[in-house]
């Protein structure tokens, strides 16, 4: 039965993943594989701590650059929502912590349970 259940929430997360990444490339092209590919270089910081390498502080910063309007900042923060909760073993410190450790500021925290539609 635990099985099933967990299966079912990885089913919803991927149906939910999808839904965002046809409203982002409606918006204007953004999608969240853009998205991933940005966070990828923190997930040995984002899962482990230490500090953040250059490569991922590069990838912080391209995710202040992609959305140019408030509809796409919603919806870049809904998809780094998205890639971090595909993470069971993220620690959450480390995750609200990097855009600072990264000297770059953000307008949304990346955290797993963060309203980005308010």
């Amino acid at each position: 039965m635990k099985a099933v259940a967990v299966v079912l929430v990885l089913v919803m997360l991927a149906a939910v993943q999808l839904a965002m990444a046809a409203r982002l490339e409606q918006e204007g092209g953004i999608t969240c594989s853009r998205v991933d590919a940005s966070l990828a270089p923190c997930i040995t910081f984002l899962t482990q701590g230490g500090e953040p390498g250059a490569a991922c502080c590069s990838g912080v910063n391209t995710l202040k650059g992609i959305p140019g309007s408030t509809n796409e900042e919603r919806l870049v923060c809904n998809c780094v929502r998205a890639a971090v909760n595909r993470y069971s073993n993220l620690k959450d410190a480390a995750a609200q912590a990097l855009p600072r450790k990264c000297s770059v500021s953000l307008n949304y925290p990346i955290s797993r349970t963060y309203n980005c539609d308010p």
